[in-house]
């Protein structure tokens, strides 16, 4: 947090530290969860895992996706205290939360951008999200979601991107070193940011659940739109999961750069899907 309050020296914005809490971004219990769907993704393609079972034998590739949360960091973040909008419309110059309805994915090849969600009806969902699924809609994938309503405040996709680019910098740095220690200890304080930066009594210097959700949703809409691009360029997506996971069937380096940089990805594992036993 330190690190956060020195990179907003001279920042354009002010934002709220402590605007209050929405009883949707409240959680229920000390343990349990408030009522917004990030979209975590959790999906295995149907076709390709038939067809292992059927003693098909599929050569996989698992990608793993570099520091996904620092990535997701340059993101559209809320300034001030959210406010309820009630034009049903996406507001791309705000940010905040939305009450929507989705449309319905029909594509067996690639994950729902939603997640592993299973609940019919409306749903609150985070600005990162409505935006994958406007460009969805954009692509001719689906039809745009219905939105409901809205909490929203004036955005910006650049406040955490002084502090986005000083912790890469300092994880490429690092990486370049051999210094893994420094690696994790990078990994450690941008992930302890997003995961008490909303209801967290490890962190008295912000509440700000609003933009942990948007953060997360941001990384796993980042990964989905890996697959997406995965799938467009020719290859099979057989599965992607959490921020980070995702197993393609065919040469992936002519479409994702190599190494470890934020911008490209590494291979974690080869395996054989299906085949003799």
């Amino acid at each position: 947090m330190a690190l956060f309050e020195r990179s907003r020296v001279g920042g354009r914005y002010a934002h709220s530290k402590f605007p209050p809490t929405e009883d949707i971004l409240r959680k229920k219990s000390q343990k349990g969860a408030d009522d917004i769907w990030e979209g975590r993704p959790k999906w295995r393609n149907k076709t390709a895992f038939d067809a292992a079972k059927k003693g098909d034998q599929i050569e996989v590739t698992a990608l793993d996706m570099n520091a996904a949360y620092l990535s997701a960091f340059k993101c559209w973040l809320p300034v001030g205290k959210l406010v309820e909008d009630t034009t049903d419309v996406h507001e791309p110059r705000k940010s905040g939360v939305y009450q929507i309805t989705p449309a319905k994915w029909t594509h067996a090849h690639l994950p729902n951008p939603l997640g592993n969600r299973q609940e019919p009806g409306p749903l609150w969902v985070p600005d990162s999200l409505v935006r994958l699924l406007l460009d969805c809609a954009r692509w001719g994938l689906c039809e745009a979601p219905v939105i409901h309503r809205a909490l929203l405040s004036g955005g910006t996709e650049s406040l955490l991107e002084k502090l986005r680019r000083a912790l890469a910098q300092a994880r490429k740095t690092a990486v370049a070193d051999g210094d893994e220690v420094a690696v994790e200890y990078v990994k450690s304080m941008y992930s302890k940011f997003v995961s008490t930066i909303g209801e967290s009594s490890a962190n008295t210097d912000i509440r700000r659940p609003d933009w942990m959700h948007i953060i997360r949703a941001k990384a796993f809409t980042n990964l989905w739109r890996k697959a997406y691009k995965a799938h467009a360029a020719g290859l099979t997506v057989v599965e992607i999961s959490g921020t980070d996971e995702l197993h393609v069937v065919g040469d992936w380096r002519p479409v994702f750069a190599e190494g470890r940089d934020l911008n490209q990805v590494k291979e974690k594992k080869l395996y054989t899907l299906g085949g003799k036993r």
